[in-house]
């Protein structure tokens, strides 16, 4: 292994601080792995979106590839809306409107991948 190739990392999950999400009401996030572990391009964080919550329309400046892991809840993206659950991926694009709402009685999560480095996060308002 070169110097300038990252080291591995086996980061374990009672290791991974959650936190809540400002915008969202009854949404935490947990950064799996990102720069400050090493990693060279990408950053993964689980999320977690208790039942009854919801995240407001919002647009960020990076690309999104998400993973669900658990639970049913909805996605608005643009002017759709979809119904996701275990074992979904979605792509939401940099700059596209999206929010999130989860209806159910349990906890919906996901994984989302992005690129490491600075995502200006643009809350819109409600109309």
């Amino acid at each position: 292994m070169s110097e300038s190739q990252p080291k591995p990392v086996v980061k374990r999950a009672e290791d991974v601080e959650y936190e809540a999400v400002g915008a969202a009401d009854g949404m935490s996030k947990g950064v799996l792995l990102d720069a400050s572990d090493g990693a060279p391009n990408f950053a993964i964080r689980r999320f977690a979106l208790d039942a009854g919550a919801s995240v407001p329309k919002h647009t960020n400046e990076v690309e999104h590839e998400q993973y669900v892991l658990s639970g049913t809840y909805t996605v608005g993206i643009d002017d759709e809306e979809y119904e996701v659950s275990e074992g979904d991926s979605l792509l939401i694009p940099a700059g596209v409107v999206h929010w999130y709402r989860n209806e159910g009685d349990e906890e919906g999560s996901f994984l989302c991948a992005v690129p490491n480095g600075d995502d200006a996060i643009q809350v819109l308002d409600e109309e």
